[in-house]
C-alpha cells in the first residue's frame, strides 16, 4: 500500500484564544502556555459531511484519481452528522464513487490511523485496489461551551488520503485498545428514552464531552513512545532512522514529552495545534497533508505516523515515503 493523494479542509471561522476569553473565564496565556493553542477553525455553516467530502475531493484530485475509481472508502469521525446513512455512504454518493464498500469506524483520535490499516488488510485479500480513509470531526457540537477546561481544547476540520494497493510504502502498524480507561475521555449518547421506560418523559438528546486531562496525559506521554518503539522495533528502524514523526495534535507539551522520551529533536516533530487544536481523528491526515504539500516529506523519507486518544486507544504505522 501507498499513499498516492491527500486533501484538507478546514472551517472558515477561525476562534482565537481572545474571542474565547469574550465569552469564558480564560485567556489566551492559561490556554497557549497549557497546551500551545491560539487558534481553532469552528464550523458555522459547514458539516462534517461537508468538511468530509470537500477533503476527500482534493486528496483524489492529488492524486489524479476519478471517484469513480474508488472502491473502499473508510470515514473516521466521533462527530458524524448521522447516525444513519454512515458518513462514508454520504462520502461515496458525493464522490460518484458506485462500486465502493464505504462504512465508518470510530476509533476517536486514533481513528485515521484505524483506517489505514483497516484498508492495507482489505488490500491483502486482493478484494479492493484503490481506498479513500478519511478522519473528520465538527467537535464543536459535541463540546459544553461552559466548561472551560474542555472546549478550548478542540476544533473542527477533516483530513484525508487516497491510498492503492500498489508499492510498499507501508512498513507496519500497532494498534492497542484499553477500555478500562474508557472514562477519562467520554461523551454519551442518546440515552434509551421510549415510551416504555420510567424516563420516557426526558429529552432524548446525547450528552457532552468530559475528559480527565491529568489521565489523558499520563496515557498519552506513556503510552505513545511505547507503541512507536514497538512499531520501530518490529520492522528494524531505529529512532534515529524516522525523519519526520506525524503525530496526533493533542496537545504541545505530550509531544514534547515523546519527543523528549524518545531523545529526538523537536524539529521532527511538525505541529500545527497552534493554529487547528484537537481535531480527534482528522488530526494526522490534516497535519500529514500539511508536511507534504509544505515540501517536509520526500521520496524515501521514513515517516511514523501516531494516533491516541478516546477509547483509549492508540496506533502508528511507518511509511517509506513513496
Amino acid at each position: 500500500m501507498k499513499i498516492v493523494g491527500t486533501g484538507s479542509c478546514l472551517p472558515q471561522r477561525v476562534v482565537s484564544n481572545d474571542d474565547l476569553a469574550a465569552i469564558m473565564d480564560t485567556s489566551d496565556e492559561w490556554i497557549s502556555s497549557r497546551t500551545g493553542i491560539r487558534n481553532r477553525h469552528i464550523a458555522t455553516t459547514e458539516t462534517t459531511t461537508s468538511l468530509a467530502c470537500d477533503a476527500v475531493k482534493s486528496a483524489l484530485q492529488d492524486a489524479g484519481i476519478d471517484g469513480s475509481e474508488i472502491d473502499l472508502i473508510i470515514a473516521a469521525s466521533v462527530s458524524t452528522d448521522k447516525i444513519v446513512p454512515s458518513l462514508a455512504c454520504q462520502i461515496q454518493a458525493e464522490i460518484g464513487a458506485g462500486s465502493a464498500v464505504a462504512f465508518d469506524i470510530n476509533a476517536a483520535c486514533s481513528g485515521f490511523l484505524f483506517g489505514l490499516a483497516t484498508a492495507d488488510a482489505y488490500f491483502k485479500t486482493g478484494r479492493f485496489h484503490k481506498a479513500v480513509v478519511v478522519g473528520a470531526e465538527v467537535l464543536s457540537k459535541i463540546m459544553d461551551w461552559n466548561d472551560r477546561s474542555t472546549c478550548v481544547l478542540f476544533g473542527d476540520g477533516a483530513g484525508a488520503a487516497v491510498v492503492t494497493d500498489e508499492g510498499d510504502a507501508f512498513k507496519g502498524f500497532v494498534q492497542g485498545s484499553d477500555g478500562k480507561g474508557g472514562e477519562a475521555l467520554d461523551g454519551d449518547n442518546r440515552p434509551v428514552v421510549n415510551p416504555f421506560t420510567d424516563n420516557g418523559k426526558q429529552s432524548a438528546l446525547g450528552g457532552y464531552v468530559t475528559m480527565d486531562g491529568p489521565a489523558v496525559y499520563k496515557f498519552a506521554v506513556k503510552t505513545v513512545p511505547k507503541a512507536i518503539n514497538e512499531l520501530l522495533d518490529e520492522i528494524g528502524w531505529s529512532v534515529d532512522d524516522v525523519d519526520v514523526y506525524v503525530l496526533h495534535q493533542a496537545n504541545i507539551r505530550i509531544i514534547e514529552s515523546v519527543a523528549k522520551r524518545l531523545k529526538q529533536p523537536m524539529d521532527k516533530f511538525p505541529t500545527n495545534l497552534q493554529h487547528c487544536g484537537n481535531i480527534s481523528a482528522a488530526s494526522v491526515p490534516i497535519l500529514l497533508d500539511k508536511v507534504r504539500k509544505d515540501g517536509m516529506i520526500k521520496h524515501e523519507e521514513k515517516i511514523i505516523l501516531s494516533g491516541f486518544g478516546a477509547g483509549l486507544t492508540w496506533g502508528a504505522c511507518a511509511i517509506e515515503w513513496q
